[in-house]
């Protein structure tokens, strides 16, 4: 099932005061979502601004979406993305989200994919995603800017997480990025459907989307209502 979510965009920092006033983003994560593989479903949610992918998701999937959406793909590596297809990836998709702010539909994004990978494993920990969150901060910091949207694999200590797995927990570093930047909305996989109370939380404004399978997601701006004569 394609999980659906409309927000309101109005009044919030966006990357230009002259950009659109709709953007849809399918998101994807973890998951093959069955119902993309037909085209009649794939009609039905059009148009699709930007195909976001949250990880572990092959390679030749999210070029797949890329493809029959005619949109932009951006995403974030997730822990079991590695090996064999990921090898070759660079004939399929584009780099994934590190670091900096990225430009699509008129939004801006910053991408979190797994922090650590050591010995070809990809092992849970923390101390690097402190490093990888003040890293992202930092360059953020200086150049005076602040994402729209932003991609993890995992989310944010506390907020879509499983608290009793230790390996699914999220990582606080996550959490102190999030209240830090502030954006409009934070998707993220890596929590079961099955595991998560809620697909949607709030953390002090922002928006978190647990987007594993599939979420489309619209960021809507009203117009302004002209002054007074």
């Amino acid at each position: 099932m394609i999980r659906r979510l409309t927000l309101d965009w109005s009044g919030r920092r966006s990357s230009g005061s002259s950009g659109p006033t709709s953007v849809r983003l399918l998101a994807v994560s973890d998951e093959r979502e069955a119902a993309l593989e037909e085209i009649r479903n794939r009609q039905a949610i059009e148009p699709v601004d930007v195909i976001v992918g949250c990880g572990d998701l092959e390679p030749d999937y999210l070029s797949f979406l890329g493809d029959a959406f005619r949109a932009p793909l951006l995403y974030v590596r997730g822990n079991h993305d590695q090996g064999g297809a990921w090898d070759a990836a660079h004939q399929e998709v584009p780099e994934p989200l590190a670091g900096g702010l990225h430009e699509a539909a008129g939004l801006s994004f910053a991408g979190l994919g797994w922090p650590s990978r050591r010995h070809g494993r990809a092992e849970r920990d923390d101390t690097s995603a402190w490093q990888q969150a003040i890293s992202v901060y930092l360059r953020l910091r200086l150049r005076g800017a602040r994402p729209d949207v932003v991609l993890s694999h995992v989310p944010p200590r506390g907020v879509g997480d499983i608290p009793a797995d230790p390996y699914h927990r999220g990582f606080a570093a996550y959490r102190w990025l999030c209240r830090r930047l502030s954006p409009v909305l934070w998707l993220h996989g890596h929590t079961t459907m099955a595991a998560a109370k809620h697909w949607r939380t709030e953390l002090d404004g922002t928006t978190l989307v647990n987007v594993t399978g599939a979420a489309l997601i619209e960021l809507q701006r009203r117009p302004r209502s002209p002054g007074p004569a």
